[in-house]
């Protein structure tokens, strides 16, 4: 499980503190990205932009040392935060949701933070805007 898609690569979702994802949440990861494959292509001239993920899996440490939510998809590597040099953190999330309504991808948790967008395949759609900088 070292390649997840063409542009994917497992290690890009390891946690910050060096952990591997578990091989447990393997068909998380591959689901989540199979969708950044998706909006990955979908973007003009994708060969040159690329999505950085700023964070993928989570320990539970890890996690609470960052402040992130306690029960957060990205301890299960079901979430990504997003950072794609194209687009502004609004602009990104409008493309991401348009690919949602269009049905391309997965329609899971999609939240907007100033630098960045964090995109999930949760079960239940979400949505949300963390951001001081942009508005929905």
């Amino acid at each position: 499980m070292k390649q997840l898609t063409k542009n994917f690569h497992r290690s890009e979702f390891d946690c910050k503190d060096g952990t591997v994802v578990p091989l447990k949440y393997k068909n998380n990861l591959i689901k989540l990205a199979t969708n950044l494959q998706v909006i990955r292509d979908s973007i003009q001239d994708s060969h040159k932009w690329s999505i950085r993920i700023n964070s993928g899996y989570r320990t539970e440490r890890y996690n609470k040392a960052v402040g992130g939510a306690k029960y957060s998809q990205h301890l299960t590597a079901s979430a990504g935060d997003l950072f794609q040099e194209k687009y502004t953190p609004l602009g990104f999330y409008r493309h991401i949701e348009s690919l949602i309504k269009q049905g391309k991808i997965h329609n899971g948790g999609l939240f907007l933070y100033n630098n960045f967008v964090h995109y999930d395949v949760r079960e239940k759609p979400t949505r949300g805007n963390y951001s001081t900088l942009y508005k929905l």
